[in-house]
C-alpha cells in the first residue's frame, strides 16, 4: 500500500509540475515565435500591412455608418409636422385641439401659429407689408407645428402619425417632408448591406493571406520539423510557435487597422467641419472609442488564428521523418 500511495504522489506532482511549467513554455514559445517574424522583416511587415489595411476598409465604412446614424437621430429629432387648420376653426378650437395632440404619447411637442400672427411674420418675411394691408381678410390659416418623439421620427412611423392628426375635425391639411427621410434610411441600409459584404470578402482574404504566410513559414522548417518529430515531438508542440505567430500579425495588424482609421478620421474630420459649417452645424466626425479599437484588434487576431490554424492543421501532419 505504501508504494502505490507514494507512487500516486509521485503521478500527482508529475502533473502538478508540467501543469506549472506549461504557461512557462508557452510563453518561451510565444516570443520564438515573434523573434522569428523578426528574422524574416520583409515578409513580415508586408503581412501586417496587407492585414491592417484589409480590415481598416470595413471599419472606416463602419465609422461612416455610425456617424450617419448620428446626424440621422439628430434631424429626426428635428422633424416636424406641420398641421394647416380650416379657416372657420376658432381660436378655443384651435387650443382644445393643441391640448389634445400633446396628449399623444408620439409626440414631443406642440406649437400654435394664429393666423394672425402667421400673417405678421409672412409680412416681415415676404417684403409685400404695406400691399397686404389692402387684403380684406386674412387668407392664411392657424398652423399647428408637431415635434415627434424620437421613436415616432422614422419614416413610417411619422407617416402614420401624420395620418392619424389630419383626421382631426380642425385640420384642414397636414403635411410631412418623408422622401429626405426615406432616402436617409434607404441609404443607411445600402451602406450597411456593403459593409457587410466587403467585410466578409475582406475577412476571407486575411484568413487566406495569414494562412498562405504560415504555410510558407513550415515549408522552410519542413526539415527542422521532419528532426523534432523524429525525435518524438508531439503535433501540438511543433504547431504551437506557428500558431502564436498567426496571433503576433493578428495584434500587429490590427493595431495598423486602428491607427489608419484613426488617421483617416482625423483627415477626413477637417474637412466635414468645414462643410458643416456652411450649414450652420456644429457636427463634428466621430473616431473609433476604446472599446471598437479593443474589437476590431480581438477581431484581428481571431481572423489571423483561424488562418494560421487551418494552414498547420493542413501541412504539418503531411510532415513526416521520412518524408524525404
Amino acid at each position: 500500500m505504501s508504494n502505490l500511495h507514494r507512487s500516486g504522489l509521485h503521478q500527482r506532482s508529475s502533473m502538478f509540475r508540467r501543469l506549472m511549467t506549461l504557461p512557462i513554455r508557452h510563453a518561451q514559445q510565444a516570443i520564438g515565435s515573434l523573434g522569428g517574424l523578426w528574422r524574416t522583416p520583409f515578409t513580415t511587415v508586408m503581412t501586417i500591412f496587407v492585414l491592417g489595411i484589409s480590415l481598416a476598409l470595413p471599419a472606416t465604412l463602419h465609422l461612416f455608418i455610425k456617424n450617419a446614424e448620428q446626424v440621422s437621430e439628430q434631424w429626426d429629432s428635428a422633424s416636424q409636422i406641420t398641421l394647416f387648420l380650416k379657416l372657420s376653426t376658432s381660436e378655443k378650437s384651435a387650443q382644445n385641439l393643441v391640448k389634445r395632440i400633446g396628449l399623444d404619447n408620439d409626440v414631443a411637442e406642440v406649437k400654435y401659429i394664429s393666423a394672425e400672427q402667421a400673417l405678421k411674420e409672412f409680412k416681415v418675411l415676404s417684403g409685400f407689408g404695406q400691399s397686404l394691408e389692402y387684403l380684406d381678410k386674412n387668407p392664411l390659416p392657424a398652423t399647428v407645428l408637431v415635434t415627434p418623439t424620437q421613436r415616432a421620427s422614422q419614416a413610417e412611423a411619422a407617416n402614420d402619425l401624420l395620418a392619424k392628426l389630419s383626421n382631426e375635425r380642425e385640420v384642414d391639411q397636414g403635411k410631412l417632408d418623408l422622401e429626405w427621410l426615406t432616402r436617409l434610411e434607404a441609404m443607411t441600409r445600402l451602406i450597411e448591406d456593403i459593409v457587410i459584404g466587403v467585410a466578409l470578402l475582406l475577412c476571407l482574404s486575411v484568413v487566406l493571406i495569414v494562412g498562405n504566410t504560415i504555410r510558407l513559414a513550415i515549408l522552410n522548417e519542413k526539415d527542422a520539423i521532419a528532426i523534432m518529430k523524429l525525435v518524438g515531438a508531439t503535433d501540438s508542440f511543433i504547431q504551437r510557435p506557428f500558431l502564436y505567430s498567426g496571433i503576433w500579425y493578428g495584434i500587429f495588424g490590427g493595431i495598423l487597422s486602428c491607427i489608419t482609421v484613426t488617421i483617416l478620421a482625423w483627415y477626413l474630420g477637417y474637412a466635414i467641419n468645414d462643410l458643416s459649417e456652411l450649414y450652420q452645424s456644429n457636427f463634428q466626425l466621430v473616431g473609433l472609442n476604446g472599446s471598437e479599437a479593443l474589437m476590431l484588434i480581438v477581431f484581428a487576431i481571431t481572423l489571423a488564428l483561424v488562418g494560421s490554424y487551418i494552414s498547420v492543421n493542413q501541412h504539418i501532419k503531411d510532415i513526416e521523418p521520412n518524408a524525404d
